[in-house]
């Protein structure tokens, strides 16, 4: 749920921007700052903080021992757990930070910063390109996810209404997509700051809207990305209803 909310959140922001409505365009750590400038805004981040501490614990326990007794999984869903462990407990992090008032401004500036450190490293620009090359293997798995409806197989569809299924359905698939295309363009853009050795090539999340949204049908383009991703932020909050655990 906590997951679902945050997507929620830059989805909007990002569909407001698209139809001049005052949006802009944010990451997560955005998403949980704009959370935290609500009404009962440190409550509602500590619930987040805790929701995505469990999620981060439970990826984590789940690529050390596999999935429960429903079923088992291939070292490559292990490895996807603990790949994602760690994202969602970074992401916990900074909403502990951001709760304590310690965490910097602004939205993408901390990519390039990241990327000009990792560039002067021995060895940086290829480490640079091989991240922004795993990021576009995510997003392709995440297309992949998408068209085939493979994310179905790790819900109780066998609880589910045919009317409810083909909503999660309809939902799952969009979601997956829009996400493909955020991740494959911020994969994209690391890989060109590799190779131009130029840190400010690189782009976040939010980075990768903003580019969307300054290309031809910009707006248009940002609109459909930005409803994709509060599609997996609604599909996120299903599923903590109808994951298998």
């Amino acid at each position: 749920m906590a997951r679902g909310l945050i997507y929620g959140i830059i989805g909007i922001l990002a569909i407001k921007l698209a139809v001049g409505a005052g949006g802009r365009t944010t990451n997560q750590q955005g998403a949980m700052k704009t959370i935290a400038h609500q009404p009962f805004g440190k409550v509602l981040l500590i619930l987040v903080a805790i929701g995505l501490g469990g999620y981060a614990l439970w990826r984590l326990v789940h690529a050390l021992l596999g999935h429960g007794p429903e079923d088992s999984d291939s070292g490559f869903e292990r490895l996807a757990a603990l790949g994602s462990g760690i994202v969602y407990a970074g992401l916990c992090a900074i909403a502990v930070e951001i709760l304590v008032a310690s965490a910097s401004s602004g939205g993408s500036g901390n990519t390039p910063k990241t990327t000009s450190g990792v560039l002067d490293w021995p060895a940086g620009a290829w480490l640079v390109g091989i991240a922004g090359t795993v990021l576009i293997g995510i997003g392709l798995y995440q297309g992949y996810r998408g068209l085939s409806k493979d994310f179905l197989k790790e819900s109780k569809t066998e609880q589910m209404s045919p009317r409810v299924r083909n909503w999660i359905e309809w939902i799952g698939s969009f979601g997956h997509l829009a996400r493909m295309v955020v991740f494959g363009l911020v994969g994209a853009f690391l890989i060109k700051a590799a190779v131009d050795y130029n840190p400010n090539q690189a782009v976040g999340l939010d980075g990768a809207l903003a580019k969307i949204a300054h290309a031809s049908y910009g707006p248009f383009m940002l609109a459909i990305v930005a409803a994709g991703l509060i599609a997996f932020g609604v599909y996120s909050i299903s599923d903590s209803r109808y994951r298998r655990l």
